[in-house]
């Protein structure tokens, strides 16, 4: 269980992060999301015990970060952004370094470097040197050494760069299993990767929480959103229309060729009816489609929602 109540980080005068508490109390893939210098990684750099926080407190299983910090820490894996290898030793020597580090003990050791291995396909790799690695082999070794020893918390700074697109796959696969029986703390820049494998969903914005929610409830339960239609006839007549018709809310126009472009927003699906009312007056109706709010339309909007309060 994660519990972070008040949390600040002050630098002289700025403050990266202003007063944020939220609580992760159950197995799940927790995605963490917000602009550049929004205070993500400054937030997770002090839930990790890497950073001190100004003010606030972190409870990690029962132990506060501040008080009780090794303790805390045996419950967390933590990938940050640059993967923390030792490039002179091979994947195997390095993960039996980590684990020894994590305190595994011994007639286990070998059994868990084998198996995070496995899990994140470097086995072939185990011998060869991680200065001769591609980067998504680094980034592979990086994750493992996170996932070493199955800590409850599992912490991942954009855990897919630098991966092709099999790669990014099978981790995405990784990460949903981890979730499963662990928590989750995902942050990406690539926001189909966080709609791919997260329940739920932090947006932070200027060091404060712009939003919390289900990431079902952030793309809007997959209700149609908005619809886009072209009609060929006079541009009064065709808004009187759409007026009239039951689901369709402030339709817009553009003017193209004699073909009107309507865009609107919609809390009931309107096609049959559009389809009915234009027949009715002989206006033909050139195409109707309708598409879903995307994470990145809605990120965008929490942002600039959450800039006109800030």
């Amino acid at each position: 269980m994660i519990d972070v109540k008040n949390l600040s980080k002050v630098y002289g005068n700025f403050k990266a992060v202003d007063d944020i508490s939220f609580n992760i109390s159950k197995n799940c893939v927790f995605g963490f999301l917000g602009p550049n210098g929004a205070g993500k990684s400054t937030t997770m750099n002090m839930i990790t015990g890497c950073l001190s926080p100004t003010e606030g407190n972190i409870i990690i299983n029962g132990f506060n970060m501040l008080y009780q910090p090794e303790e805390a820490k045996k419950n967390i894996g933590y990938l940050p952004e640059i993967p923390p290898v030792y490039e002179d030793l091979t994947p195997y020597e390095y993960l039996t370094f980590v684990g020894e580090a994590k305190k595994i003990p011994k007639s286990r050791l070998k059994h868990c470097v084998n198996e995070v291995m496995e899990k994140t396909n470097i086995s072939v790799m185990k011998n060869r040197l991680i200065k001769n690695l591609s980067k998504g082999y680094k980034q592979r070794v990086g994750i493992s050494q996170a996932i070493l020893g199955s800590p409850q918390i599992i912490i991942l700074d954009e855990p897919t760069v630098g991966l092709d697109p099999e790669q990014i796959i099978d981790i995405r696969e990784l990460i949903t299993e981890l979730g499963k029986n662990h928590i989750v703390i995902l942050s990406s820049h690539i926001l189909s990767e966080i709609s791919a494998v997260c329940s739920d969903i932090m947006i932070i914005s200027h060091g404060k929480i712009a939003t919390i929610d289900s990431a079902q409830n952030l793309v809007g339960n997959g209700e149609i959103k908005t619809a886009i239609i072209e009609v060929i006839g006079e541009n009064e007549k065709i808004i009187n229309v759409l007026n009239t018709i039951k689901g369709v809310i402030s339709p817009k126009y553009e003017y193209d060729k004699n073909i009107y472009s309507f865009k609107f927003n919609i809390n009931l699906d309107p096609r049959e009816d559009i389809f009915y009312a234009f027949s009715a007056i002989k206006y033909p109706i050139i195409s109707l489609y309708t598409k879903k709010s995307s994470l990145e339309e809605t990120f965008l909007k929490i942002i600039q929602d959450s800039e006109d309060w800030s």
